[in-house]
């Protein structure tokens, strides 16, 4: 997609979007809907973040000295070397997804395994959409179009196969996704759209990669 690139620096991977655009993530830093230019991995070890300490107050040093405070930005225990990328058009529309993709604390929805003492892993994924046409996403379009990113996260790890007591893996306990793109009047991003129809495949794609990366190990 015009004007998007990824940059690895471990520990750091950045997706920078090409121009500011709206972002909606539940993400460590800058969360819910914000207006970004990029998005950022800062990648960590069991070492790096102790139970006393303040993870965001941390990040937020971390960012400070690399001047990106601005940035929406996810924390993953993932080398973030591994990350893996999606792209998809459907019609005039398009989709990039970035994701790193770790199952350590894998998790069947509506269940809760205990993961004390262990490696915390998470599914963390950025996505770039176009609509590919005049302005961009109303505020439900964008919604709706989370709605399929998280789906297809979803269907991906199915995919992968890594079974649980309850049944097989749906995600982790710590999943984050963050989706940008252009604001308009955009009203819908649904399956039967062009949009929709390259935010799932886009995102399908990175994860299940992902996934069975991890599972290769």
């Amino acid at each position: 997609m015009s004007g998007a690139s990824v940059r690895l620096a471990r520990p750091w991977l950045e997706f920078d979007l090409g121009a500011e655009m709206e972002v909606l993530s539940w993400a460590v830093n800058r969360p819910g809907r914000v207006r970004a230019r990029r998005i950022l991995w800062r990648e960590v070890r069991n070492a790096d973040l102790p139970e006393d300490l303040d993870a965001v107050e941390w990040l937020q040093g971390e960012l400070r000295a690399r001047d990106a405070l601005d940035a929406v930005t996810f924390l993953t225990s993932r080398n973030v070397e591994r990350f893996t990328q999606g792209e998809a058009r459907a019609g005039e529309a398009s989709a990039h997804a970035v994701a790193t993709v770790g199952l350590s604390n894998a998790e069947r929805v509506g269940h809760r395994i205990d993961r004390t003492g262990h490696d915390w892993g998470t599914i963390n994924v950025a996505l770039r959409l176009d609509p590919g046409v005049a302005g961009g996403l109303s505020e439900a379009a964008l919604i709706e179009a989370m709605s399929i990113a998280v789906e297809a996260r979803t269907a991906a790890v199915i995919a992968a196969d890594l079974p649980l007591g309850p049944g097989p893996a749906t995600g982790t306990g710590t999943d984050c996704v963050a989706l940008a793109a252009p604001a308009g009047d955009l009203p819908y991003a649904g399956l039967h759209t062009d949009l929709g129809e390259a935010t799932g495949r886009a995102v399908y794609g990175a994860v299940l990669e992902g996934a069975l990366a991890w599972k290769a190990r």
